[in-house]
């Protein structure tokens, strides 16, 4: 519970009195009434908007509604002063020993400050990485782990009950092509010559170990084997090579997954015949014929009768196949099979994809819908591509991989925490520029850099006054000053935002707010170098010290409650 919801009860008392007063009609709709910090803090505490959205029912004007509901608040002894501001908000300053109650609750709750009191009984499916089981992860599945990743960590801080989930895409052509590549590689190893990696066969190095375990498990058994003898094997064997190489990228990143879901599976437990069969019955799939290409002029066109899903009933622009003339699955089929069944065990589903993707949201969303009867919740973030600069200028291609920068590169050069930071502090759905030389940087431009210092500063102030004999203590808390209680304001937003950024989806909201709170620590601090009666130890004045250091430790711990969020490690000395 916030602060504002806790403040929230109050507006509603005065609410409730107004209505017996005959001030509001009894049937008022107070959904749209809001409790928040004022957007500029030297205009107060908490400020609501109740005047501005009711007034319109009550049939009054919303400065004299708003001086009615400011009369009944300043009788609370909560609430310092109220103003009316413009057109008819209410900003209010609330008592130096609510600050107080809050940083006394933040030492009690401790790691659990921010964390939902209890479980709303919602599960919700987060599905994220699902990366083609081909090689090793990339930046651009690192991005999405992460932001995925600390997702579904606020989402269970928050409340919800949570699947991590991955798709394991199994089935198709570029796992076919990862079996001839093995094959390649497991030739190379029996000691055959296979010159350059052919075109359109994967030429990573990554793929020689795995030539060498088949090498020493099967020997020269399917060296001149045709491909049907072996392709299916070798796509097994492989896949489940690269999902062992998968597992152990992301757990650099501290990422595991609750659930790895096969699409080969799905389609050996006819789990795609099943949903299609639920979809006919439902009149959601037909046999009909998909129109010509608009604006375009295809001589050997031609009119092919293919089951399709009604997806412009939910929005689309065009009903779309869920199978090719063979009969084989297209993918927008298999996918609609595999939602169809993570609905049967979710409330809600979360999809963390790359930006390529975008093209399919409109058509997968339909699905969802028509398949959930709109009962499954059903959002899809876009996860834009992180682009790797070295002082400015693009890093070259590993030779490892083939193609590009590996994850495991990137983590084993900079570190797990500002891999992870990082990727969190701009929206997921916006371009990134990762420079190896500036996110290591020790300066107040690298964010990573400024939070973690921020806690270790804390730290090692606490760590410093207690050599002096000087120790954290709430027993003076009335002692604390203005900039003091301007820092607690800064901690009590912590479960507001962890709120809503589990609402909106937005992991990126929890970096941002620990710039902020790391920004208000650093200035509070330099405030000590000017002025020596701001420091935080005062060797004439131990009680007030103890205070200063007690709000320090309680600032301290919901920079590690936010750190902990987003996978981070609370520094305590850099």
């Amino acid at each position: 519970m916030t602060i504002f919801t806790k403040f929230a009860a109050y507006i509603d008392d005065v609410l409730d009195s107004l209505v017996d007063n005959n001030v509001l009609p009894a049937d008022i709709d107070r959904r749209n009434v809001t409790i928040e910090p004022p957007r500029d803090a030297s205009h107060g505490d908490v400020a609501t908007n109740a005047a501005m959205v009711l007034s319109k029912a009550a049939k009054t004007n919303p400065r004299q509604l708003a001086e009615a509901i400011a009369e009944q608040l300043r009788k609370f002894d909560i609430i310092q002063s109220v103003e009316v501001a413009g057109p008819g908000f209410l900003n209010m300053r609330l008592a130096s020993q609510i600050w107080q109650n809050e940083i006394v609750d933040i030492a009690k709750l401790g790691d659990d400050y921010g964390r939902a009191n209890q479980k709303n009984g919602q599960i919700i499916n987060v599905e994220y990485v699902s990366a083609n089981p081909t090689g090793p992860l990339h930046m651009g599945h690192c991005r999405g782990a992460v932001v995925g990743d600390a997702l579904a960590t606020i989402l269970e801080y928050a409340g919800y009950d949570v699947i991590r989930e991955y798709y394991i895409n199994d089935a198709g052509g570029q796992v076919d092509t990862l079996s001839r590549s093995a094959h390649l590689r497991y030739l190379e190893a029996l000691g055959h010559a296979i010159g350059d990696i052919p075109e359109g066969l994967y030429p990573g190095d990554y793929l020689i170990g795995v030539g060498k375990r088949l090498a020493d498990k099967y020997g020269d058994q399917y060296v001149s084997k045709p491909e049907e003898d072996w392709l299916i094997l070798f796509r097994e064997e492989a896949v489940h090579d690269m999902m062992d190489m998968i597992r152990d990228d992301l757990a650099l990143l501290g990422i595991k997954h609750d659930v790895f879901a096969s699409e080969a599976a799905l389609h050996i437990d006819g789990k795609a015949e099943k949903a299609e069969a639920w979809l006919r019955t439902n009149d959601l799939v037909y046999d009909g014929v998909l129109e010509k290409p608009k604006g375009k002029t295809l001589d050997d066109w031609e009119p092919v009768e293919l089951p399709l899903f009604r997806s412009t009933q939910f929005g689309d622009d065009q009903d779309r196949p869920i199978k090719k003339l063979d009969g084989k699955w297209t993918y927008f089929g298999a996918d609609l099979a595999y939602h169809y069944q993570k609905s049967e065990k979710a409330d809600a589903l979360i999809n963390i994809w790359g930006a390529d993707h975008a093209g399919t949201v409109k058509r997968i969303k339909a699905a969802v819908s028509a398949m959930t009867k709109g009962e499954t919740t059903f959002d899809i973030k876009l996860v834009q591509m992180v682009h790797l600069l070295r002082d400015g200028e693009p890093v070259k291609m590993s030779k490892r991989s083939g193609s590009f920068i590996t994850l495991k590169d990137v983590v084993e050069e900079v570190g797990k925490d500002v891999v992870r930071f990082t990727m969190l502090t701009r929206k997921a759905d916006a371009q990134m520029d990762f420079d190896f030389a500036k996110v290591v940087e020790a300066s107040k431009d690298n964010p990573v850099f400024y939070v973690q210092y921020a806690h270790a500063r804390i730290c090692s102030t606490i760590r410093k006054a207690q050599e002096e004999g000087i120790f954290p203590s709430s027993d003076r808390l009335d002692l604390l000053e203005k900039e003091e209680y301007a820092l607690i304001r800064e901690a009590s937003n912590f479960p507001r935002m962890v709120e809503a950024a589990a609402r909106s989806r937005e992991p990126h909201r929890i970096a941002f707010y620990l710039n902020d709170l790391s920004s208000a620590l650093h200035s509070h601090w330099n405030l000590g170098n000017d002025r020596p009666e701001k420091r935080f130890i005062l060797a004439q004045d131990k009680e007030k010290s103890a205070a200063r250091l007690f709000m320090a430790a309680q600032i301290g711990q919901t920079l590690k409650n936010g750190l902990k969020l987003m996978g981070v490690e609370a520094a305590e000395t850099m």
